[in-house]
């Protein structure tokens, strides 16, 4: 299939998006004006102004002189770049690569889009007819190559359709201003007669570079499509992304899930073609009134299970506001692992993460209360206790080495010790009361110390002193001494702090 680019020219836009700005200037000649070395100079018109000869350039006195009646505005040049980033945007629901052609075009490459839309004239159609409701001036066309679909745009007939390798006759009615070439090189053409590219198209490539530089030829081939030519997308395409466009809008719950299921099926056949999984999904919703609407979904475990997928999309569906009606639906995978076979053959074990009905219970928690509500821990080769264990961000990542369990540890671990009062008879004993937020605990029962030094190839330090204890309430806490006890007067004795809670 060969690549399909659709260039758009706003001729208009400064003005067109200040009358969106501003419907009362609707119908009434005006100009947006900039000061240059002390005079007001006229940086764009609108049809109307245009129309009583007031051009690009012209002293803004010298048009009033014509026009007493124009209006004169502060050019905003941020705004209308504002404007055409809005517009690429917009346009996604068309293409997903959309790339800006400063400072009044777009170029989108539709290969493979138009067929959506039920072919490339209807689909030409129905962008005109949007952006042309929207209150702006366009032209379009549509060619194999980005330099094809530009000339024609700029200089060919409205909306016109290159058929697939016909650059080569399209281009030979169009002047040279259409294969963007800077204008001092249209000047020494002029001055030579050539006046269409058909004068020149057929000149060896070596002749032209020695008359008129290497940008002549450059530009000739890419609109030839000889040599390639690059877009920059305002935004990265998604490697997994199914479209689907609507011929009616879609303002219901139904139709929504309905467009989701379609999605999703394509999707979804497609990953598991390719032997991956989907760990986190996006639904765009594109609506009528130029909004967008988007849910997404996270998994613990890489997934192409349709049914499952839509479970989780399902518990959001009531999120998304239509407006007044969804046009074109996205659904994109921008996070995809590898499925293995292993894994699908033990798809119906009985244990484990590997399990489908314990993994697809915590997407579903994690659909409800967030991707936070639900963590993984492995323990980590470290003898410091709040650097042993980590967190794991995949139930498929396997651990280093195994728990400990030749030692008692506390259920819950605080992340950082909290300091604590503690009264001890005697130096190295273990403490018979402490205080832990304001309350006093009375120790029944204790075991220890187990000491824990520092690392010192991470950092130097004291070692602590841990103790088991069990107050009268039945409670079990995880104590340390921070250091040794000091035996000459007046030095200051080591802290005590909580690290832990046992169940």
């Amino acid at each position: 299939m060969p690549n399909r680019f659709v260039s758009i020219w706003f001729p208009q836009l400064a003005t067109d998006h200040r009358i969106r700005l501003r419907p009362e200037l609707f119908g009434l000649e005006f100009v947006l004006a900039t000061p240059e070395r002390g005079k007001m100079i006229v940086r764009a018109a609108n049809a109307e102004a245009s129309e009583m000869g007031i051009e690009t350039g012209m002293v803004v006195a010298d048009a009033r002189a014509i026009l007493p009646s124009l209006v004169v505005l502060d050019d905003e040049p941020d705004t209308t770049r504002h404007a055409l980033q809005a517009l690429a945007e917009w346009c996604l629901r068309y293409s997903p690569t959309v790339a800006l052609d400063e400072p009044d075009g777009l170029i989108m490459d539709v290969t493979g889009c138009a067929h959506l839309w039920g072919g490339e004239r209807a689909y030409m159609d129905d962008l005109i007819c949007k952006l042309s409701q929207a209150g702006y001036t366009i032209r379009t066309a549509l060619a194999d190559t980005i330099g094809t679909a530009w000339a024609y745009a700029h200089f060919g007939p409205p909306g016109a359709i290159v058929p697939p390798g016909g650059q080569r006759t399209a281009l030979e009615k169009l002047p040279p201003a259409a294969l963007r070439i800077p204008a001092e090189t249209l000047e020494k053409m002029q001055k030579l007669g050539f006046y269409r590219i058909g004068n020149f198209i057929r000149i060896p490539a070596g002749m032209l570079r020695r008359r008129f530089g290497q940008i002549l030829p450059d530009r000739l081939e890419q609109a030839l499509g000889y040599a390639q030519e690059f877009i920059v997308p305002i935004r990265q395409v998604v490697p997994y992304q199914e479209r689907l466009p609507c011929l009616e809008p879609i303002v219901t719950a139904a139709g929504i899930e309905i467009a989701l299921q379609k999605l999703l099926e394509t999707l979804c056949a497609r990953l598991m073609r390719e032997g991956k999984g989907l760990r986190r999904g996006v639904l765009t919703c594109f609506r009528i009134d130029g909004r967008t609407q988007q849910i997404d979904i996270v998994t613990n475990r890489a997934s192409y299970h349709v049914k499952h997928l839509f479970r989780l999309f399902e518990l959001k569906i009531k999120t998304i506001a239509p407006g007044f009606g969804i046009e074109l639906f996205t659904l994109e995978a921008p996070e995809v692992e590898a499925v293995t076979i292993t894994q699908e053959t033990m798809w119906d074990t009985t244990g484990g993460f590997e399990n489908t009905a314990i993994t697809e219970l915590l997407d579903a928690i994690t659909g409800r209360t967030g991707a936070e509500a639900i963590q993984r821990y492995l323990p980590q080769e470290h003898h410091w206790p709040e650097r042993s264990v980590k967190r794991a961000p995949s139930l498929h990542e396997k651990p280093r080495t195994g728990w400990r369990t030749d030692r008692q540890r506390p259920v819950f671990l605080l992340p950082k010790p909290e300091t604590i009062q503690v009264t001890a008879p005697i130096p190295d004993y273990p403490p018979t009361m402490f205080v832990y937020k304001g309350k006093v605990h009375y120790i029944d029962k204790s075991e220890g110390p187990e000491r824990i030094e520092q690392e010192w190839w991470l950092e130097q330090g004291l070692f602590r002193d841990y103790y088991t204890v069990e107050d009268r309430e039945g409670r079990r806490y995880w104590l340390f001494r921070f250091g040794p006890y000091s035996e000459e007067e007046g030095e200051e004795q080591p802290e005590w702090f909580i690290h832990g809670f046992f169940a």
